[in-house]
């Protein structure tokens, strides 16, 4: 069975891998980007979905955006963005592809530094139809796992390629392509001391030489520990030691390794997120979980010398678990599916190698190793077939999940997250209800259900959910600036302005809560304040038009209205159809005297809205009473100011002054008193004792005029 067949035979198996793979895989074309972590790597990140640039090349190498730094596989997304948009088929069927290179690699590398095929061929097809290996491919936000593999199989090829002829170009492709490997996910940490496992079986060259050839590789994967871990920790996706005592952590880490071998032998419930159980986790689960992993260990090493690949396989499983083992925490979870990605290599080289040396002495070896071994390939491809249907959309991978998995709040969080994206409040409420049942100190699942009641207009119990989300944790931003939302809505503006200010205290670049705090601060007449948020927030969004407008409010307000019309003009700019800012700047211009500007900017406003009050008050204002008789038109003025009095049931003093100055324009000076008188009247009731009085004086010269 170890022997090499002829080349036909190798074709063919090359070929079966692809198509098997294929088979599996080719549904994942149909599916949808998910709810987690796709937003952030692909549809809600501006820099990926703008394709390659020179720009998002430089933020690739920059960003620890996603808690991650690794700009290779931001760059392979901005290049599938580049030729598929954000069709996620093109996305899903690019996983594929480097599923299936990957396959095809570990034959070819394995084969070369064994010698044996048919073994070889065993561990690569585990590896393309292995249920557990689903995750990684059927999600495309998992690029890093399936490209940082692609980098790692061919960071061993070229070390194969090196040890036949060890020459210091060789050596240099295997360095190149291992830091390739790390930018992609820094993973490959535990690479050089797999190469080292290689090194004593199969290429039996293990001596003290090795290790200081490997030195070069250990200090890129130091380094590479070092930034992740440095960039994990900024950006809070590494729990501190308080949060999950060491202790919970080697518990968990221990019963993890027992999991992933379970699941690897029977791969059943398999599911996007498995809970982490802190201090429920049973101590005795975790104790025979050490018990099993001392014994597989003294079992190979008792067996070392006789069966090597024993002891490479099983510490290739553990080695390469390390880094996301747990004992470093990294989210919320007690292990997953996508971990097993590059370990389970190790068990599978146990398993091909071994069965054979455990059945030398049967007569039908063959027969029943290939029966055998067919068999359990095919179980594993249906099993992945049905694995990868789940991943249809996040509807179906949720509902999954909190089937599968019991206590599963996360999924009914983020299975509640899917509904409210989709209108469906009811269910989605049903959802966060069932998670904080499991847990009723989980934040953000409070914070989820404050929106969905918020949306279907349950303000009062929103807020206790938003209040009751900062009491777990005082930092949540978006909670503070929700909460704020909400209270505005119920008229509580300063505890309203209270919230929004510890929503700006957290995130002094949130702009929203910079706009929203303005408004508020502009509503109170506080002008000078809002356009102090307004700017700021324009500091981070400098292009966002709103912002103009509302600044130029602000402004317009202090009588800073050069700097005003400057803002209108960019609003205008952006979006030469907005009525409103056309409105606004024709004000501004009739104060700055620049009437016949105004008057073009109140007729493109009525253009686009008929029925605009204010802009068929301002024109007729300026056609009444422009400075250049050439310019007015009485009678337009009259028919203008009729509309906006019309629209206003002729209860606007502004409306009927300038109605009366249309009339005073016209010459028909009775219509005008009686007109100003009733301004007058409503001037006076509504307490406006500057258009009161400017009313006074201009009935006392159309007085004046009905003398002459």
């Amino acid at each position: 069975m170890n022997g090499t067949p002829d080349k036909y035979w190798v074709v063919c198996i090359y070929l079966v891998l692809v198509l098997t793979t294929l088979a599996v895989f080719w549904q994942v074309r149909h599916h949808e980007f998910i709810n987690f972590d796709d937003d952030l790597y692909i549809l809600n990140n501006d820099h990926v979905k703008t394709g390659l640039t020179l720009k998002g090349l430089v933020w690739a190498f920059t960003s620890a955006h996603a808690y991650n730094w690794h700009p290779i596989t931001w760059i392979s997304h901005m290049l599938d963005c580049e030729f598929y948009g954000t069709d996620p088929a093109g996305h899903h069927f690019t996983n594929v592809l480097f599923h299936i290179a990957n396959t095809l690699l570990l034959l070819l590398v394995l084969h070369r530094l064994t010698g044996s095929f048919w073994p070889s061929a065993f561990v690569a097809a585990a590896f393309a139809l292995h249920p557990l290996h689903v995750e990684s491919v059927a999600w495309a936000s998992e690029r890093k796992d399936v490209l940082s593999t692609f980098f790692w199989l061919l960071t061993m090829w070229f070390y194969a390629r090196y040890v036949r002829q060890p020459k210091i170009g060789r050596y240099l492709a295997v360095i190149l392509v291992f830091a390739l490997g790390l930018m992609a996910k820094q993973m490959l940490v535990t690479l050089p001391f797999v190469l080292l496992l290689l090194d004593y079986w199969p290429l039996n060259r293990f001596r003290p030489k090795v290790i200081i050839e490997k030195l070069p590789l250990l200090f890129l994967s130091l380094v590479a520990a070092v930034v992740v871990y440095l960039v994990q920790g900024h950006t809070g996706a590494v729990k501190s030691l308080p949060t999950l005592p060491p202790v919970y952590r080697a518990e968990n880490a221990l019963v993890a390794y027992v999991a992933y071998i379970g699941k690897m032998f029977w791969p059943r419930h398999l599911a996007i997120f498995y809970p982490h159980q802190g201090d429920t986790l049973s101590v005795w689960r975790a104790g025979l979980s050490a018990l099993l992993l001392v014994l597989i260990t003294v079992a190979v090493f008792w067996k070392a010398k006789r069966y090597p690949y024993l002891v490479v396989g099983w510490l290739w499983y553990l080695g390469t678990l390390v880094p996301v083992i747990g004992l470093v925490q990294v989210g919320l979870q007690a292990w997953a599916d996508r971990y097993t990605y590059v370990p389970l290599t190790g068990l599978f080289i146990m398993i091909a190698w071994g069965m054979p040396d455990f059945l030398a002495r049967w007569q039908y070896r063959k027969v029943v190793l290939s029966l055998s071994g067919a068999m359990v390939l095919l179980a594993l491809g249906l099993t992945s077939w049905f694995q990868a249907g789940y991943w249809q959309n996040d509807m179906t991978l949720y509902e999954h999940a909190a089937l599968v998995v019991p206590n599963n709040w996360w999924a009914h969080n983020n299975l509640g997250i899917a509904f409210g994206s989709r209108g469906r409040l009811d269910e989605a409420i049903g959802q966060y209800d069932q998670a904080l049942q499991l847990d009723p100190t989980l934040a953000d699942v409070h914070y989820n259900l404050a929106v969905a009641l918020q949306l279907q207009g349950k303000l009062d119990e929103a807020i206790a959910h938003f209040r009751q989300a900062l009491q777990l944790v005082p930092t949540l931003t978006e909670a503070h600036y929700n909460l704020a939302n909400t209270l505005k809505l119920k008229g509580n503006l300063d505890e309203a302005i209270s919230h929004y200010r510890q929503a700006i205290q957290l995130n002094p670049s949130f702009t929203e809560a910079h706009n929203n705090l303005g408004n508020i601060l502009f509503a109170q007449s506080k002008f000078e304040e809002a356009a102090g948020h307004y700017r700021k927030a324009l500091e981070v969004a400098p292009e966002d038009a709103n912002m103009h407008y509302n600044l130029g409010n602000a402004l317009k307000s202090q009588g800073k209205l050069g700097e005003a019309a400057g803002h209108y003009l960019y609003v205008l700019k952006v979006n030469p159809n907005d009525a409103e800012a056309h409105d606004k700047l024709g004000n501004v211009l009739i104060k700055l005297d620049e009437f016949n500007e105004a008057i073009g900017h109140f007729r493109q406003a009525l253009r686009l809205k008929s029925d605009h009050v204010t802009s068929l008050n301002g024109l007729a204002w300026v056609l009444a009473t422009h400075p250049d008789a050439n310019m007015r038109d009485a009678n337009e003025a009259i028919v203008l100011a009729k509309s906006a009095a019309g629209l206003t049931g002729n209860r606007d003093a502004a409306v009927l002054n300038t109605l009366a100055s249309a009339y005073a324009s016209a010459g028909e000076y009775q219509r005008a008193i009686a007109t100003a008188q009733s301004a007058l009247d409503l001037a006076s009731a509504a307490k406006d004792e500057e258009l009161a009085n400017h009313l006074r004086s201009q009935l006392e010269i159309y007085k004046k005029q009905v003398k002459h």
